[in-house]
């Protein structure tokens, strides 16, 4: 083999991998993510049950049901988007800032028959507080128009479209 094969075929292993290790890497990243979903978005188009996802929605009011199970607190709620609705059942503690009519973030998958099993469940403190994902898919379904005023809560998602409101 000439000096100029030589060096051709170390060039031609480097590049092999490298480019290994980038394929490898660009796996194991897209194992990692996980996708925020609105309940419309879940609806029409379910995810895999093995396919983590981040829901998010306001909590329907009247929708929360607590129960006991053995001592461990069992929770089910509807998250919406104000185009569908998605049935959470959530075990353990909600945390305190849960309230019924407000934005949430749960981390979890959906299940076969429709429903979200939710690892954790993710709300914060202000009454002007709203998850980035959740404003925009009220935006962009025309249940908010942020130049009218604060986020409407989800008991007045039927009667209130940005349009009504004069967008």
């Amino acid at each position: 083999m000439t000096r100029k094969t030589r060096r051709l075929w170390i060039v031609i292993a480097c590049l092999a991998c490298v480019g290994s290790a980038a394929a490898l890497t660009l796996r194991a990243f897209s194992s990692n993510i996980v996708f925020f979903m609105a309940p419309s978005q879940v609806k029409a188009n379910p995810p895999s049950p093995d396919r983590t996802i981040r829901l998010g929605g306001m909590v329907m009011a009247g929708s929360l049901h607590r129960i006991n199970e053995n001592g461990t607190p069992v929770n089910a709620f509807q998250v919406t988007d104000g185009q569908a609705a998605v049935e959470v059942h959530y075990t353990g503690i909600l945390p305190d800032l849960f309230r019924e009519g407000q934005s949430v973030v749960a981390l979890g998958t959906v299940q076969k028959n429709g429903g979200f099993t939710a690892s954790e469940v993710l709300a914060k403190h202000a009454e002007t507080y709203m998850p980035k994902e959740v404003a925009d898919e009220l935006k962009r379904t025309g249940k908010w128009d942020p130049r009218f005023g604060k986020a409407p809560d989800a008991s007045s998602w039927d009667t209130m479209t940005a349009k009504k409101a004069g967008g």
